[in-house]
């Protein structure tokens, strides 16, 4: 029987005391490792293998995360490329008390399956089918083009911090 994975993944919980930063709202550090949590889950699900975080790009922390906050992060497959998988990661939260959800944070990460000997290995196409993947799609193209543009005009930067 061939089973096609999920190009998306939910995972939903209460935040915890233990995530407070000074400030009494969840530490953003533990916000970025939910979210790596999340992508990891939903591109390992879509290519059936150990994956590891190459990029993260574009995270924004619009609105504060509370302890005790019910915190939903929803990862979707953007884009794949041979060994890659662009994922965005947007995460909500509310009081579990009321149904007023937060949006709180969005962040993009690229992933790239591995094999049992550690190189990377091919990853099943992706191809968006509602308009809502085909957007996704569309901008994590852009954001390739984005970066290679910034990979660029940083490599001067770098090669100089190197030395």
């Amino acid at each position: 029987m061939s089973h096609t994975p999920a190009a998306e993944i939910t995972l939903r919980f209460l935040a915890e005391p233990s995530d407070v930063n000074f400030g009494g709202n969840v530490h953003g550090g533990n916000v970025m490792k939910w979210i790596d949590h999340a992508g990891y889950t939903c591109a390992a699900n879509w290519s059936s293998a150990y994956c590891v975080t190459v990029y993260v790009g574009g995270i924004r922390f619009l609105k504060p995360i509370s302890v005790g906050d019910l915190v939903e992060l929803k990862a979707e497959l953007m884009h794949t490329g041979r060994t890659s998988m662009h994922i965005s990661v947007s995460v909500h939260a509310r009081n579990p008390r009321d149904r007023q959800r937060r949006f709180t944070t969005h962040c993009i990460l690229v992933f790239v399956a591995l094999g049992d000997d550690g190189k990377p290995v091919r990853v099943p196409a992706f191809e968006p089918e509602s308009e809502h993947s085909k957007r996704l799609n569309a901008y994590a193209k852009r954001m390739i083009e984005l970066r290679e543009q910034l990979r660029a005009e940083s490599r001067s930067f770098l090669d100089v911090m190197e030395g």
